[in-house]
């Protein structure tokens, strides 16, 4: 357990959390509603089986506990030569405080590989958060790359979104381990 403050926490989230994780989630993701493709865009964003898949799949859920309510989860995925974040929300009455950012650096701390996070093109506020954490845009064709490799999404939705990764990941780093050139950030 990492504490922030005398009743905040970070913890490793629990099949006692279920409940919890999902109620955050689905609350949180209310802000892709009118955003994301209407043909990627379903209620509940994510079913209580879905959640549990993606526990059995290998995502391990941290959480940031708050007096003790959990109001922020975090994801993270051991994939062999690279983290993913995945699944990364804050109720929507806690946002803007800080939990995002203190999730990821406690992720962030318990890895030296490269990170990679996956989220929608069309959600700015997500891309923004990573940005100013460090995380860079890929390009296009990385992006799409690493989404296949990676992620077990459909292709509609590989087309629809983007990769950042932070500052361990070389662009164009591939499963021999090649190093490139880095992907310029737009202004």
């Amino acid at each position: 357990m990492h504490y922030h403050g005398q009743e905040n926490m970070i913890r490793k989230c629990t099949h006692r959390d279920l409940s919890v994780m999902y109620e955050i989630i689905n609350d949180a993701a209310q802000a892709y509603k009118g955003v994301i493709p209407d043909d990627r865009w379903h209620e509940p964003y994510m079913s209580i089986d879905e959640l549990k898949h993606e526990i059995d799949d290998g995502v391990e859920f941290w959480g940031y506990e708050e007096a003790g309510s959990l109001v922020g989860v975090m994801g993270f995925q051991d994939k062999g030569e690279v983290y993913l974040i995945r699944h990364a929300y804050v109720r929507t009455d806690s946002r803007n405080r800080g939990i995002g950012t203190e999730l990821l650096r406690h992720l962030e701390q318990r890895t030296d590989k490269p990170i990679l996070v996956g989220t929608w093109a069309d959600a700015t506020w997500a891309i923004q958060f990573y940005r100013k954490n460090g995380y860079r845009l890929l390009s296009r064709q990385e992006t799409e790359q690493l989404l296949k490799k990676y992620w077990k999404i459909p292709d509609r939705q590989v087309v629809t979104s983007v990769v950042l990764a932070n500052q361990r990941w070389a662009s164009g780093q591939d499963e021999v381990g090649r190093k490139g050139t880095p992907t310029p950030i737009p202004k």
